[in-house]
């Protein structure tokens, strides 16, 4: 596995500079003095989602029977479709209805951070190469930590890049994101047209 491949694959979906505005609009209700702490609660908690994921989506794949050439389609058109919202985004709020109190686990862990666009990627990293469990462990923390380094500048970020700036690198995030996913198909259609050795 090539951990820096991995690792730009699951920052491209994870989207945290994407996720900057949808954050600070999620934090805004929470008192200036726990943002930080509730910040990084909720960035601790994404981790621990895509570890258990990480650790237990091999069963979850042999109890479904999935096989890599279903995985890697699937993902490939999964993450096409999330890279045209990325570049074409519609009307309305990820998060939803703005809750009462302290965000917790959702919506910024869940679905923002450890997202199922996210959860399904690294199944398909596993199922594409197994016994690499260490290394993809590596990838995992090191997308999550640049991540969460990111979502814990949030402010600096939205001062310096602003609104326009936010949403230009996103385009371009989903732009990279869309030859990632194509990529991915083609990988899978290659694989099931060669049919077995």
């Amino acid at each position: 596995m090539d951990v820096s491949a991995a690792v730009v694959t699951l920052l491209l979906i994870m989207d945290p500079i994407g996720n900057i505005a949808p954050f600070l609009s999620v934090l805004k209700t929470v008192p200036a003095e726990r943002r930080r702490i509730v910040l990084v609660r909720e960035i601790l908690l994404a981790y621990c989602v895509l570890l258990v994921f990480l650790f237990f989506g091999t069963y979850l794949l042999r109890f479904l029977r999935l096989e890599q050439e279903t995985l890697s389609i699937a993902g490939g058109i999964v993450l096409f479709l999330i890279a045209l919202r990325m570049i074409f985004p519609h009307e309305g709020s990820v998060v939803g209805e703005p809750l009462e109190g302290e965000p917790f686990l959702v919506p910024l862990a869940i679905p923002l951070f450890a997202g199922p666009s996210t959860l399904a990627s690294l199944l398909l990293l596993q199922r594409s190469s197994p016994g690499d469990s260490t290394l993809l462990l590596i990838a995992v923390t090191i997308a999550w930590a640049i991540g969460g380094a990111i979502l814990l500048s949030s402010t600096f970020f939205y001062r310096v890049l602003r609104e326009r700036g936010l949403i230009a690198v996103e385009r371009l995030m989903g732009m990279l994101l869309v030859m990632v996913s194509v990529q991915m198909l083609m990988n899978g259609l290659k694989t099931l047209l060669r049919g077995p050795a």
